[in-house]
């Protein structure tokens, strides 16, 4: 039986900035054979265009789509290995990366705790090396399995394959557009230790009593700080950050500090570079609560631009842009986006 294509479809639910754009053709895959299916069958229109989707938490669509948009929904949780100290979990793309976080949570593996409450998929997670509170995806990587677009064969990807950096991957830059990430598989560990490098997550511990924390006590912890400072993208369009934290030479970062001797940084681990908190920066220059029709910058947290409802794609965009000119005249520093703007 053919898989259900569908025509002239509004992509409003598949974005999380809830921006009314449409697609020329859309369908849905569940499995590999479904994907490739519907890579072949529909080749002249695919070649007008192809975007694959998981939660569409990372996506800035700016006109509608051209060609074939294909959402992964390729679901499935199984342990693939496991010994006395250690689990290797693998999901399917197109799970809920929430979904998949709690799972292992529940059963008392630790290693993504601190990712709890992040939007998006499985599959999409790799793509930006996700991180939040001192953890990144790449600290309890295993592999991936993704298809070639050129072969239509699968393959699989360790973490040197990857090339994760600070949300960043070979995904992004080198394989960008030519593979479809099908399932990832995580080392999770039995007998956890406890990650409260971040400060605030030990404030919100003491706060309720916590002295001796689970997993499930930083994962709760990270979920009631997140839920406090961004806000929820079914009460309003966004996508999370925006912009990625600027990573800076010591040396501009010393210039940086000497003209602003309050501001935030961090050591970048592996190198002599410094990070300044972009949300830190956009607040400083004035941005923080502003709002242009219906784009705006979110009033408690300035890292996150948000749609109030009619706001279209290229608001946002210009919004973006202004913003990146006002801290670069501000502070001499380039600011750079997390989201992938179409």
């Amino acid at each position: 039986m053919a898989i259900e294509i569908q025509r002239n479809v509004s992509l409003k639910p598949f974005n999380t900035f809830g921006l009314e754009v449409y697609a020329d053709y859309f369908a849905r895959f569940e499995t590999v054979a479904e994907f490739i299916e519907l890579f072949q069958t529909y080749a002249s229109i695919r070649s007008e265009g192809l975007l694959i989707v998981g939660g569409g938490s990372n996506l800035l669509l700016s006109k509608d789509v051209k060609g074939l948009v294909l959402k992964n929904e390729i679901k499935g949780i199984e342990i693939v290995q496991e010994d006395a100290d250690f689990i290797w979990l693998k999901a399917g793309g197109g799970e809920v990366w929430h979904d998949f976080v709690m799972y292992a949570v529940g059963h008392g593996w630790g290693g993504l705790e601190n990712l709890s409450l992040i939007p998006g998929t499985v599959g999409a997670a790799p793509m930006q090396n996700i991180g939040a509170y001192g953890t990144e995806i790449k600290d309890h990587f295993d592999y991936l399995v993704a298809l070639n677009l050129d072969t239509l064969e699968v393959e699989k990807f360790d973490i040197d394959r990857c090339i994760f950096g600070y949300r960043e991957s070979f995904f992004k830059h080198e394989g960008k557009g030519k593979y479809v990430i099908t399932s990832v598989c995580f080392k999770l560990v039995k007998h956890p230790a406890i990650n409260t490098s971040y400060g605030i997550i030990n404030d919100v511990l003491q706060q309720h009593g916590i002295t001796h924390p689970t997993i499930q006590d930083v994962s709760n912890a990270v979920i009631e700080i997140r839920q406090s400072k961004l806000p929820d993208p079914k009460e309003i369009g966004n996508s999370g950050s925006f912009f990625k934290n600027p990573t800076v030479s010591k040396e501009l970062a010393e210039q940086v500090k000497i003209n602003f001797p309050g501001i935030p940084s961090y050591p970048v681990e592996g190198s002599s570079n410094i990070k300044f908190p972009a949300g830190w920066l956009i607040e400083q220059a004035g941005w923080k609560g502003y709002r242009k029709g219906d784009a705006g910058v979110h009033a408690k947290q300035a890292l996150v631009l948000v749609n109030y409802g009619a706001a279209d794609g290229k608001e946002i965009v210009a919004l973006s842009e202004e913003i990146k000119k006002s801290v670069l005249s501000k502070f001499g520093i380039q600011l750079e986006t997390e989201v992938n703007i179409l």
